[in-house]
């Protein structure tokens, strides 16, 4: 066995696990954090796959920005995990019927139900050739539209997290920069006139 299939078993179990834990942690934070194990596992086989473009773009953008935004939401919301085992019971067999039927779907594509041919190797390239500028050419021809709708469904996940962080909370303080301003050393400070007290001697 060489040593990129021992590479890749390596990082494919990683990223097995790392998944498996992430909808099984009882903990959120340890489920975000198991997912960017699960991002990390990826692009070590994307980069095993010699797309180090897509490998370098996983790291940077979903554990560098969309995993930080996850684990600001998850921290600010003050999640209550007892409510969110009381239901899990509840819609245990609506999650199992999802997870078989997704489990089909990915086993009829991988075998080849649907007439997909069988995938040839992928074709030697040079050693200057640039894989960035031709996944350049085809999502910005062919998925373009795709591609738009991502970005936008991203922005819409920042606004959503900003807001969901902004209600009002009884106990939380807030600054009024406007009193802030106005504020004068008499509301601030207060002098106290003490008299001495001589010691006895």
């Amino acid at each position: 066995m060489s040593v990129e299939k021992i590479l890749f078993y390596l990082f494919a179990s990683i990223l097995i696990l790392a998944a498996l834990r992430v909808i099984t942690a009882r903990n959120p934070v340890h489920s975000a954090l198991f997912l960017v194990l699960a991002f990390f596992s990826s692009a070590a086989l994307w980069i095993l796959l010699q797309a180090e473009f897509l490998a370098i773009t996983l790291v940077l953008v979903y554990v560098g920005a969309v995993m930080v935004l996850f684990l600001f939401v998850v921290m600010m919301l003050n999640i209550n995990l007892d409510v969110l085992r009381e239901g899990f019971i509840k819609y245990l067999p609506v999650g199992v019927i999802v997870a078989v039927v997704s489990a089909i779907e990915m086993g009829i594509v991988i075998t080849g139900a649907f007439g997909l041919d069988k995938v040839a190797a992928p074709v030697k390239k040079a050693a200057d050739y640039k894989n960035t500028e031709a996944i350049a050419k085809v999502l910005y021809t062919d998925y373009l539209f795709a591609f738009e709708v991502a970005a936008v469904l991203l922005l819409v996940a920042i606004v959503a997290a900003i807001a969901l962080t902004m209600r009002k909370r009884p106990n939380t303080l807030y600054q009024d920069p406007s009193k802030q301003v106005r504020v004068k050393k008499e509301d601030r400070l207060r002098v106290v006139k003490m008299q001495t007290e001589e010691k006895q001697s």
